[in-house]
């Protein structure tokens, strides 16, 4: 596939071989304006907002992934693939399925379970549970001790839907049934990726609400405030 690719716009040379990625584009465009020196703007395709510039004179890029598997796994592949990125670390939300988890917590994903048909489709893996590079979740982790910022590793619940009607197991019995203590919509699709083109992904994770005391966080908040996160995911590039 030539480059740039139908869904991103910069030259080759314009993407760092380390990603940061969050779902949400003004994400992306906050960790560049607040964290990032010299962040240049270098997509913008469907507003999916991609910068690269600097970090502790690292080059690194930031760029949104969107909502769900699907999409993950467009900007995912595309990246691994055809830009040669290596490392992509993906940092978004979560909704707490246990009450060891709390609100502004962050997690780092030690495997993601999901009955999504995305690597069944994708090239007929039937797996059920997908894994984050062990390298760079040890990365992760050594980081975050270095900053005395918490991180609690956890299995995370990759779903396909964000509202699922009440025939369904709730965060109770997919806690009990799968072990997975958080949900979240992208992380699935990211290690089967990895996995895949033989490269490297983690997820960080920021608790933004809670199925079990049913707190939740306003969506600027989770736009702006999961700075936790981003401190560990920027100081592991």
């Amino acid at each position: 596939m030539p480059i740039p690719t139908p869904h991103i716009e910069a030259k080759k040379e314009e993407i760092a071989g380390t990603v940061i990625m969050p779902g949400d584009p003004l994400r992306a465009r906050y960790v560049a304006e607040h964290f990032m020196e010299n962040a240049k703007l270098v997509n913008k395709v469907r507003n999916a907002y991609g910068y690269t510039g600097t970090y502790r004179g690292k080059e690194l890029t930031v760029m949104a992934s969107g909502m769900g598997m699907p999409s993950m796994g467009i900007y995912s592949y595309e990246l691994f693939k055809f830009y040669d990125v290596e490392n992509i670390i993906r940092i978004g939300s979560a909704g707490a399925y246990t009450d060891h988890l709390a609100v502004y917590d962050v997690v780092l994903a030690d495997s993601a379970w999901s009955r999504s048909s995305f690597a069944k489709v994708q090239n007929g893996c039937q797996d059920d549970v997908m894994y984050p590079s062990k390298e760079l979740n040890a990365k992760i982790l050594e980081m975050a001790e270095n900053l005395q910022i918490p991180v609690k590793p956890a299995r995370v619940h990759s779903s396909d839907v964000f509202y699922a009607e009440d025939n369904m197991d709730d965060f109770r019995e997919l806690y009990r049934k799968h072990q997975c203590e958080c949900v979240e919509m992208e992380s699935f699709a990211l290690f089967h990726n990895a996995k895949l083109l033989g490269k490297n992904a983690a997820c960080l994770l920021t608790i933004s609400d809670s199925f079990v005391t049913h707190e939740e966080l306003s969506s600027l908040a989770r736009q702006e405030s999961f700075e936790n996160m981003m401190k560990v995911a920027l100081e592991s590039c």
